[in-house]
This record gives C-alpha cells, sequence and structure tokens, in this order.
C-alpha cells in the first residue's frame, strides 16, 4: 500500500507541475495534456525502474534477514515478499511505458501541427507539419524510446509463466537484457526534447512582446500606461531539462553491481562434488564441499555448470546443511527440463548410470560446479512458531528435508513445539528421497520421549500407483501412508483444535492448487483462537 501510495503521490505531483508551472506556460499551451501525462509517467517509472533491481539484490536481503535488528517476524515476512515486489515494479514499468508512449505520441504529432513561430526555441519539429515519424526516428529520444520499448517488449512476454516452464532459457537471457535496457534509459533524456522558461522574472508567461499589443491578446481598450506595464522586458529563454533519470536510478544500479560482484568473487572457486546419488522418480542428490560455506535450514543455493552453459544459474534449496560434525552439503533435483538433463548426463555418463554412488575417487571426472548463495527463503522461519505446518507435494520436500536434518542432529536454541509435516506425491516411489531421514526423526524423538512432536501424514495422490513399503525400517512410515488427497479443512480444524490460542506458521512448496487451498485456510477465522499465518516457498 505504500509503494502504491507513493506511485500515485508522485504522478500526481508531476502531473500538476507540469499544467500549472509557469516555466512549462508555453509548453504546455503547444502540447496540452499529453506534456502532463508524459512527464507523470515518466516520475513513475524513475521510481519503479529504480525499486525493482533492490529485490533482486538477494545477498543483502539475506544478510538484513539474518542481523539482529530484524527481530520482528512480520519485516521478515516482508522480505519474502521480495519477488512479489519486484514482478509488481515489473509491471508497473510495462503499464506506465504504455501511458509514457502514447502521451509522446500526442506530443509528436503536437509538435509538429503547433509548431510555434514566436518561440522556435521550443519546437522539436524542424518546420510545421514535420512528419511525426521523421522526428522519433531523428531524435535521441525518439530512436532510444522505440529500443527501450523493444526490450521491455521481450523482457516482459518472456517472463510469462508458459514460458518461464517450456523454455526457461528464453526467459533467462531475454531478462538479462536489463543490462542494455538502463544504458539506454540513462541516454534517453540527453537530446532535450522538452524545455521549459528559465527567466520568468524578464517575461512573465502571457506578457506582451514587442510586436504586440493589448488588443490583440484582449480584443479591448486599454490604456498606454497598463499596456507598457504588461510589455515584456526580454524575449522568453527555454533550455532542456538536465537528465534526471541517472538521479533515480544510479544508487540501486550500484547497489545491485557491488552486490553482483561480490557474489562472483563468493562463487568464483568450483565446489568439491563428494558424491552423486539416483533416486527413484528421476531425482538427482547432489553432495558436495566447499571450504568455508556456511548455511541456515531453509535456505537456497544457485548453481552454475559451464559445463551445461556458463550463463544459466538455477536455484536449488538445501536438503542438507554443513555442521560442526560434517562439512558437506546437499540439493535433490529432479530431472524436468533441458538443464537439469544435460547436467545429470554430465555427473551420470551411460558407462555409469548403472552405479548408485559414485566415490570421491572419481571425483576429477566431475563436471566444474559453481555455488552462489546461500540465500534466505520463508522456510528458515519454521522454527520461528510454537507450532509450524510443513506441507510439500512432491520434490518440494527439498526446503523441509533440511529441518528435518536439523532436528536429526540436534541443533538446538529454536522455539519449536511442534511440527506437522504433510508430504503428498503422486507416486509411491518418491517417499524413497528421505524415507530413511523419516525414520531416523521419528525414532530419535521417540527414544527422547518426544513421540507428539513431530506429526507425520504421507499421501499418495493417485490410486493406480497403491503398494506398500514392506521394509521392516520403514514400518513408521507405512503406518502413516494415506491414499487419496488431504481433507485440508479437517485437517486444519485438528491443529486448531490441539493447539487452541497459539499462532501456527503454515509452510507450502508445492503445486499452485494445494498452496491456493492453504492460503485461504489460513485467512479464515477460527473459533478456537488459533492463527495460521500462511508462508509459500519461492525463489527470487
Amino acid at each position: 500500500m505504500l509503494w502504491l501510495g507513493v506511485n500515485i503521490w508522485l504522478f500526481m505531483r508531476t502531473f500538476l507541475l507540469y499544467s500549472t508551472g509557469k516555466q512549462y506556460h508555453y509548453l504546455y499551451k503547444m502540447l496540452g495534456l499529453g506534456l502532463c501525462i508524459s512527464r507523470a509517467s515518466a516520475s513513475v517509472l524513475n521510481l519503479n525502474c529504480s525499486l525493482v533491481l533492490l529485490p533482486m539484490c538477494r545477498s543483502l536481503l539475506t544478510f538484513v534477514r539474518g542481523t539482529h535488528t530484524v527481530s520482528s517476524r512480520k519485516t521478515r515476512r516482508l522480505l519474502d515478499k521480495s519477488k512479489t515486489f519486484h514482478v509488481a515494479c515489473g509491471v508497473a514499468i510495462c503499464i506506465f511505458s504504455v501511458v509514457h508512449v502514447s502521451a509522446h505520441l500526442v506530443n509528436v504529432v503536437n509538435f509538429s501541427m503547433s509548431y510555434s513561430d514566436d518561440f522556435p526555441a521550443l519546437n522539436l519539429a524542424r518546420y510545421r507539419g514535420e512528419d511525426p515519424k521523421l522526428i522519433i526516428l531523428t531524435t535521441i529520444p525518439g530512436v532510444t524510446g522505440v529500443l527501450l520499448v523493444l526490450i521491455l517488449f521481450l523482457m516482459f512476454t518472456s517472463s510469462s509463466y508458459c514460458v518461464r516452464v517450456s523454455n526457461y532459457e528464453i526467459f533467462w537471457y531475454t531478462h538479462n537484457l536489463f543490462i542494455v535496457f538502463y544504458i539506454i534509459l540513462m541516454v534517453h533524456m540527453v537530446g532535450g526534447a522538452l524545455k521549459y522558461q528559465t527567466n520568468l522574472e524578464a517575461h512573465p508567461p502571457g506578457c506582451l512582446r514587442a510586436n504586440q499589443s493589448s488588443t490583440e491578446q484582449h480584443g479591448e481598450e486599454l490604456g498606454q500606461s497598463e499596456d507598457e506595464e504588461r510589455r515584456c522586458r526580454e524575449e522568453a529563454h527555454f533550455q532542456p531539462h538536465c537528465p534526471q533519470t541517472w538521479l533515480w536510478v544510479s544508487g540501486p544500479l550500484c547497489l545491485y553491481c557491488a552486490e553482483r560482484l561480490y557474489r562472483y568473487i563468493r562463487s568464483s572457486n568450483p565446489v568439491t562434488i563428494v558424491t552423486v546419488i539416483r533416486h527413484p522418480c528421476d531425482v538427482i542428490e547432489l553432495r558436495m564441499l566447499k571450504k568455508n560455506f556456511k548455511a541456515r535450514p531453509g535456505q537456497y543455493i544457485v548453481l552454475n555448470c559451464p559445463g551445461v552453459s556458463s550463463f544459466e544459474n538455477h536455484p536449488f534449496t538445501l536438503t542438507t546443511c554443513p555442521t560442526e560434525i560434517k562439512a558437506t552439503f546437499g540439493v535433490h533435483l529432479r530431472v524436468v527440463g533441458d538443464w537439469t538433463e544435460r547436467f545429470t548426463q554430465l555427473l551420470l555418463p551411460e558407462s555409469r548410470r548403472d552405479m548408485e554412488i559414485l566415490p570421491m575417487v572419481q571425483q576429477r571426472r566431475y563436471p566444474n560446479l559453481y555455488v552462489d548463495g546461500p540465500f534466505g527463503s520463508p522456510s528458515e522461519e519454521v522454527f520461528n512458531y510454537d507450532v509450524s505446518l510443513c506441507v510439500a507435494g512432491g520434490i518440494g520436500v527439498t526446503p523441509f528435508a533440511c529441518v528435518l536434518h536439523a532436528l536429526l542432529d540436534g541443533w538446538t536454541g529454536f522455539r519449536l513445539q511442534r511440527l506437522y509435516f504433510v508430504w503428498v506425491c503422486r507416486e509411491l516411489q518418491s517417499f524413497y528421497w528421505f524415507a530413511e531421514l523419516l525414520c531416523a526423526v521419528h525414532h530419535k524423538l521417540w527414544q527422547e520421549n518426544r513421540p507428539d512432536y513431530f506429526n507425520l501424514k504421507l499421501y499418495v495422490s493417485q490410486p493406480d500407483s497403491l503398494q506398500c513399503m514392506s521394509e521392516e525400517r520403514y514400518r513408521p512410515l507405512a503406518s502413516r501412508l494415506l491414499v487419496g488427497r488431504p481433507r485440508w479443512k479437517l485437517l486444519f480444524d485438528e491443529i486448531a483444535k490441539t493447539n487452541t490460542h497459539k499462532k501456527v506458521g503454515v509452510f507450502c512448496c508445492g503445486p499452485k492448487g494445494i498452496s491456493s487451498t492453504l492460503h485461504r485456510l489460513c485467512n479464515s477465522a477460527r473459533s478456537s483462537g488459533t492463527t495460521f499465518e500462511f508462508n509459500k516457498e519461492s525463489f527470487s
């Protein structure tokens, strides 16, 4: 709401400045409302072009989230909305770009049709009736404006969900055109298409010039003395505005560039790949080692494999964090796209695919892999609630696997008193990704006489895949395995009844349908006094 209010205030303030400001009197007479709308939308564009970069400063956001100064959970939850804010700024840029371009098209026509013979310096057209297309293609603001529109169109269309899912590379490469976009944006105002009057005292707007009389302007008789009082002392002088876009953009742009440089230096050394494990349902587990790497449960990293693509970076949630006992960390990735397929082929060539675990002795044959991060995510907040509900869909279990590892490794100092864990998968085989981890956590809590601490429910959504986890070591999971989909309202009612007058953190990483249902249930009031706070996993 604050961001929306600032945008509205800035638009109205600039609109009124150009419509009523004396220094724009003659320009406004020539261009009309097109002047006000174009400049007002330009102010909003300057604001959002500066703000859109800040949510992408991942290391900065992670640092702020981890500092003791951000002690409020509400403040940390705002940081989790960084991607949403980035998208909002991007949409605002697109909308006001359309408004800005439309207003300037009207301005170009008015420059041509309303050519001023009295104030030649005010004209953008070289003569009355000049072709507006020629004005656009022969001026710096016009040419750069066309280029900005083309780049913005490519970035906007490739950001759609269907493009990102079907071909992530198109999204990645077109989105990096933002570098060219900002360079052209800096040059856009250099041409000085719009000018303001500088000598208002010597030439008040509307005064009589040397070749004018009051009769010409008012059609009535005025005295000679009054005529002299209203006569201009000199001709109107005009000059273009100094470019102001760089004032808006330079600060966030420098901050972003510094953050990118820091991340480049931090990720410049390749990690040591320790183990590669193939799991059922096309899932690969990757264990790595990196000097001075520290992370918290719930955080994620960004992988770059030059053997696949030097410019593509893909985020993956950590499933294991380094501890004092073991320095390795790991991720689970599902082979679902071109990048993961090519990456898997480099990790597990055809000749070695019959081997489940590749020992460290063959480590030199692995491709170079660079890790950037770790970065903060909403799942870090699991331990900051008295009661937490973690809901995973398929491979969306990865953020919570790291949480379970933390419980197994004996992490202390958190306030979590009860954890509800719901995992929904299409196939039974998917549960084997973390079956041993779930059983280990179950046995550990039973040995500590805390059986109510961890409440586990597993759901197989496809009845045709109904089997049984018959292995003896997986008996705790077999007794908690259900067929079908969860009845979310009944689950929420059960949690609310058990945890009256408490605040329950709800964390979701899975399909949109599940997250939408959970979000709606969290917002519904409950008679037991239990409140649910929704937190959705999202990579920025």
